[in-house]
């Protein structure tokens, strides 16, 4: 798979191997935790989810201004991942649960605060390794293989990322298992409605009744609410600790290999790729590629904010809606609303060879589609697997009435099918967007803004992730088929606007 690609492509991937496993292990389970542990029943948790989430973007344009002034791109990256390792750390300490009133702000700032460090170090980090595997491209001999090498660093990232939530679900199941009790997804939310007094009659005998299903033989119901959502939120503590082995791994992995690492600093590019000692472009040319690439920007905005609802609103409708997969270990049962994360980079792992194989042989046949075609066809992809979850919505209750109820039964829950499909349909678009748009910015942007650019790439996903919230307000708030319609209308105008710049966009890329 590496033949005839630079040999530091083998190093950057494993290196960003380390990192990604950890960061999806605290994504697919951020958004639960934070509503379990604080016992937030609105948007709250969202909202921070989404301020998270966008800064890790937002804080990778400040990323590439560093390296860009400080021309110190290893050093940055090296000190991002030493950054998150913090930030994970303060995540992992099992702070009381249910929270002190007295110690409630406290606790939330410290959560805020190691949330704050792993965006800033992730900023410091992603763009800058970006731009440094774009640097491998820049010798002519890669030149063509730019996007079949980012493909292949997209694909590799993500083993580690197809694991992480595995590992964080049988990690915390353990956990609630050791102390003799069962697993059951709603059990959390509704032991923070009985201990805020806002649960509904029906929802308390619901609960009485799942509490026995799941070991308890008491007849206090408050205790067992705190001593579950206690043991509960503790095992997500500790599933945080598995990110901070990760950041180690990955930051040795760096150090052991960064000599194989060109450094962005130490070299420019002339216009058709070869190496100079001065940059042969012109001012008119750089505005127009900035043109391009800030119009890709903001189209792609959209899909952010559609795609990223793996961690928001696809993981509510997966924990309140749909049969949970049930994958027994001996020692833990992996089950839960986390486990569908990991579809998404195991689709990734098995589809990156077949879109590559794909290119390829249209390529050949001379039928090669351009960087900014593929975008277009990826947000129509993005629509149909939305209008796939609209399909598969149809009947089910609003979220408010499926919560006075206490949660669904299994027999009311739809397949998990559904959820898998859709994240099968979101990978292939994912795969015709994310590392092709990377590999464009490489390409296109002028060399002495490599770093930057490859930030602003990341700042415009920030934006479409800082709308995250709006569709678990959209989710909580009318009917859920209609919550996925939405998300169907934004990917089709975003497609439709990428078709209308396309003959200037291939124009410019040319």
């Amino acid at each position: 798979m590496f033949k005839n690609h630079p040999k530091g492509l083998l190093p950057a991937a494993l290196s960003n191997m380390g990192e990604r496993f950890g960061f999806y292990v605290m994504m697919a389970i951020l958004l639960l935790f934070l509503d379990f542990k604080f016992g937030f029943q609105g948007s709250q948790g969202s909202i921070i989810y989404s301020v998270f989430y966008a800064l890790i973007y937002v804080l990778a344009l400040v990323g590439g201004l560093i390296a860009d002034k400080t021309k110190k791109y290893k050093s940055t990256i090296a000190a991002g991942l030493v950054l998150m390792a913090v930030g994970y750390v303060l995540l992992a300490i099992p702070t009381p649960t249910p929270i002190p009133e007295a110690s409630r702000v406290l606790i939330l700032a410290l959560t805020c605060f190691g949330l704050f460090a792993i965006a800033f170090g992730n900023g410091l980090f992603k763009g800058n390794l970006q731009a440094v595997v774009g640097q491998l491209y820049d010798d002519p001999k890669y030149a063509d293989k730019r996007e079949t090498g980012f493909q292949i660093f997209y694909m590799f990232i993500n083993i580690g990322a197809m694991f992480a939530p595995l590992m964080a679900v049988g990690l915390r199941n353990w956990w609630v298992q050791s102390h003799g009790f069962a697993f059951n997804s709603d059990l959390p939310g509704l032991s923070n409605q009985l201990l805020s007094g806002t649960i509904t009659p029906e929802a308390t005998t619901r609960f009485g009744e799942l509490a026995g299903e799941v070991g308890y033989a008491g007849s206090d119901l408050t205790s067992f609410a705190s001593e579950y959502l206690s043991v509960f939120v503790t095992g997500y503590h500790y599933s945080f600790a598995l990110a901070i082995a990760a950041m180690l791994i990955s930051l040795l992995i760096f150090f052991a290999y960064k000599n194989r690492l060109p450094d962005p600093a130490a070299k420019k590019v002339a216009k058709d790729g070869a190496a100079a000692s001065t940059v042969e472009m012109d001012a008119a040319e750089i505005r127009q590629r900035l043109y391009a690439l800030f119009a890709v920007f903001a189209v792609v905005i959209f899909f952010w904010f559609s795609f990223h609802q793996n961690g928001q609103t696809l993981t509510l409708f997966a924990n309140e809606y749909t049969k949970l997969i049930k994958i027994p270990l001996g020692f833990t049962t992996l089950e839960g609303a986390e486990v569908f994360q990991a579809f998404n980079p195991i689709f990734v792992v098995l589809l990156t060879p077949v879109i590559i194989g794909l290119f390829g042989w249209m390529k050949a046949k001379g039928w090669e589609i351009s960087t900014p075609k593929k975008i277009a066809i990826g947000m129509g992809i993005t629509a149909a697997a939305f209008g796939l979850m609209s399909l598969g919505s149809l009947g089910v209750p609003t979220y408010d009435a499926a919560q006075a109820a206490g949660g669904l039964a299994d027999a009311a829950r739809v397949t998990p099918l559904l959820l898998i499909g859709t994240y099968l349909i979101l990978t292939t678009a994912e795969l015709f967007i994310s590392p092709l748009g990377i590999a464009f910015v490489s390409k296109v942007a002028p060399p002495q803004y490599q770093g930057i650019l490859q930030g602003a790439w990341l700042a415009a996903t920030a934006v479409g992730n800082q709308l995250l919230f709006l569709g678990v307000v959209f989710y909580k708030s009318i009917p859920i088929w209609a919550t996925w319609l939405i998300f169907v209308a934004v990917c089709l105008l975003s497609m439709t606007l990428m078709l209308v710049m396309l003959k200037w966009l291939e124009r410019v890329t040319k």
